[in-house]
């Protein structure tokens, strides 16, 4: 299914001219440098096509004659390719293999050309350059240095080489074999089979040369006698397809992926549609330069629902989501999830109702996946982000099925050792979305709905528990102004897990602190709110679950909001 939806996603590029993805046959790859020739094989220049400065300097993609899978052997590309297989340059200390090297990559041109007049010039560079010609370029310390890929052009001209019209034939006539030996399994009909797929690049923690999502690379993996590919057995063709569909997905400049804690996600419709452009944006942080750019996204998204656009434009098109992770020299399928636009729509609209929470005005009106899983990754550090919360998160996002139980796990854990934020707008967001979520899919009697703002009719222990700690810890604030440590630091974690053991001790306290608050008004305010609180409990329990925990650190966050509230007057 995945592989199918691949192919269709490629073919569809390859149908439109302004795509700019790879035909059968060819591939698109970052060139550095460009050597300059004339007809008489003679080189004129070598051009830099990098844009930017220092590390963010950047090559030019080109399309040319797809690469062949490099290993430890010598295996040389047509018409392009790093220096040491054009030039022969040795940086290993083996000028043994750099000579095969150059020998293998000319040999390569003449298989393929013979004597076809575009190459000619090519075929004489490569028969009389020497190093010490190339030395009078400036930047040829560099290229021995780096080894980076070239390829070729004539002066004068715009194309590159391996791009005129007569060249192009001959490598596409080179690739249509026509030869079948198997039924591939993407298409049903009958190719040869692929024995090597092409690299996929691009997976966050992978090896930088690519990984595979197909391979049978020990004996072990294999079954019947059947050699590497035939194992899985899917036409060159379609091999070609989901590589190419993949990597175009993958690439740097492509707004059709995102990274969620360690999962590459890539994402694409059956058909264009401005959904495919804008579906990162439901997820992912906003760039610095346009910071309000989710929230108009989402608002659209939340009025498209309202008006029914969705559901009349795009209710027949399908929508894929593909979550990758590395696992050695492979690539994992951490989730998969399909679906048509309105159904995505309307999840991910019942995603960010269920985080809907009060919050100061500074904060975001929408929090991105990476805000709520950072915020509960040890030191606040994407890079301490559980590595299989992200992926649990965005398939529960994406199906409409209860969070996962480590997030709330992870949540409260984050919420004891935080000593100074405690409970923040994040935290408090995403453990209301969790208990929601879970009870209204898991539906229980007993257990109402949070609300957005405080709910002094919650019959939750656990929430009217957060509300007392945070009412004690306000009057102790009140009574003492300016005091840099409160029974928030000291003894949230207790009272979160054991109330028990702390509310009889500071119950008492509150007396003391109490007499220190100079206004009677106040004094006053506080123990009508004490009583009105304490009448919804019966007891102190002895222990509270991990729901319960969870509710009270909405309620104290709730009941610190509300202090800070701004209350509104009624005429």
């Amino acid at each position: 299914m995945i592989l199918q939806a691949l192919k269709e996603y490629y073919d569809r590029k390859a149908a439109d001219p302004d795509s700019g993805i790879a035909p059968v046959g060819w591939e698109k790859k970052e060139i550095p440098f460009i050597i300059i020739i004339d007809r008489d094989g003679n080189i004129v220049q070598i051009e830099d096509t990098r844009e930017g400065e220092g590390k963010k300097m950047r090559a030019r993609s080109f399309i040319v004659p797809q690469g062949v899978k490099k290993t430890s052997g010598i295996a040389a590309n047509l018409l392009w390719d790093v220096a040491s297989y054009i030039f022969g340059t040795d940086r290993k200390g083996n000028p043994e293999r750099a000579l095969q090297q150059k020998t293998a990559f000319f040999n390569k041109i003449i298989t393929h050309f013979k004597e076809a007049d575009d190459i000619k010039p090519v075929i004489k560079f490569l028969e009389n350059i020497t190093v010490e010609q190339m030395q009078k370029f400036d930047n040829w310390n560099e290229i021995i240095e780096k080894d980076p890929i070239l390829t070729f052009r004539y002066t004068g001209e715009t194309e590159l080489i391996c791009h005129k019209e007569a060249v192009k034939k001959i490598i596409n006539n080179n690739n249509n074999t026509g030869n079948s030996d198997a039924v591939c399994l993407v298409t049903g009909k009958n190719d040869k089979i692929a024995i090597l797929h092409s690299a996929i690049k691009g997976v966050y923690g992978a090896q930088s040369a690519g990984a595979n999502i197909v391979s049978f690379n020990l004996s072990a993996f294999q079954s019947f006698n059947k050699i590497q590919g035939h194992n899985a057995p899917i036409g060159e063709e379609s091999a070609f397809a989901y590589t190419t569909a993949l990597n175009t997905l993958l690439a740097r400049d492509s707004v059709q992926r995102m990274l969620i804690g360690d999962a590459s996600t890539v994402f694409w419709s059956a058909k264009e549609t401005e959904f495919e452009n804008d579906f990162s944006c439901f997820f992912s942080e906003p760039p610095k330069d346009d910071p309000d750019r989710a929230t108009r996204k989402i608002r659209s998204l939340y009025n498209s629902i309202n008006n029914g656009t969705f559901y009349n434009d795009y209710s027949a098109i399908k929508f894929y989501v593909l979550g990758l992770s590395p696992n050695a020299a492979r690539i994992a399928i951490r989730f998969w999830q399909t679906g048509t636009i309105a159904e995505f729509a309307e999840k991910i609209k019942t995603h960010f109702d269920d985080l809907a929470i009060i919050k100061p005005a500074k904060e975001p009106q929408y929090y991105s996946v990476w805000r709520l899983l950072v915020n509960i990754a040890q030191q606040d550090k994407s890079e301490n982000i559980p590595p299989n919360i992200a992926g649990d998160f965005i398939r529960a996002i994406l199906s409409g099925t209860p969070y996962p139980v480590t997030l709330l796990q992870t949540a409260l854990r984050r919420i004891r050792s935080d000593v100074n934020s405690r409970v923040n707008p994040v935290r408090a967001s995403l453990i209301k979305a969790y208990l929601n979520r879970h009870y209204r899919i898991h539906i229980n009697p007993n257990h109402k709905e949070i609300q957005m703002s405080l709910d002094t009719s919650q019959p939750s222990k656990g929430y009217q528990l957060g509300r007392l700690f945070a009412t004690l810890e306000k009057i102790q604030e009140e009574a003492n102004p300016g005091l840099n440590t409160t029974i928030r630091e000291r003894y949230y974690g207790s009272a979160c897990a054991s109330p028990v053991t702390v509310f009889s001790n500071l119950l008492r306290l509150k007396n003391h602190h109490l007499a220190k608050i100079g206004k009677e008004g106040r004094v006053v305010f506080f123990e009508r709110l004490l009583g009105e609180i304490i009448s919804n409990l019966q007891e102190f329990p002895p222990h509270l679950d991990l729901h319960e925990q969870g509710r009270f650190a909405v309620g104290y966050y709730h009941q610190r909001q509300d202090f800070f509230t701004k209350k509104e007057s009624n005429n």
